[in-house]
């Protein structure tokens, strides 16, 4: 059995909007460990120490993909949230975009965000 089987269950057919977290540290050992220079974190944001790890991970090279549920019931912190990314981002010459209501891509430099989606 394929590891992708494995981790999918076989032949169980999944929605686009289905999201659903796996836990992957049963099958680490058959991932071969590589260096990597720069990483994928998700960041799901309760506060302003959680924003300024984020910009921390920016600054450092990083990819981040941040949820802001936490902010949407108040608007004028939700703006000043993404104002201080929106900062960031133009400070290290990189590129943020909002997903829906409640995500946030953010980019380091040399690394562009298309805007184009993928409808296929």
């Amino acid at each position: 059995m394929s590891l992708v089987n494995k981790i999918l269950g076989g032949e169980r057919q999944h929605s686009i909007n289905e999201y659903e977290e796996i836990d992957l540290r049963q099958y680490e050992d058959e991932v071969v460990p590589r260096e990597v220079n720069k990483q994928v974190h998700i960041a799901e944001l309760t506060g302003q120490e959680g924003v300024m790890d984020v910009k921390d991970l920016i600054y450092d090279g990083d990819i981040v993909v941040a949820d802001v549920t936490a902010f949407k019931d108040n608007e004028r912190k939700l703006q000043s949230v993404m104002e201080e990314f929106r900062m960031v981002t133009e400070e290290v010459d990189g590129d943020i975009v909002q997903k829906g209501d409640d995500q946030l891509l953010i980019t380091p430099r040399g690394v562009g965000i298309s805007r184009e989606k993928i409808t296929r």
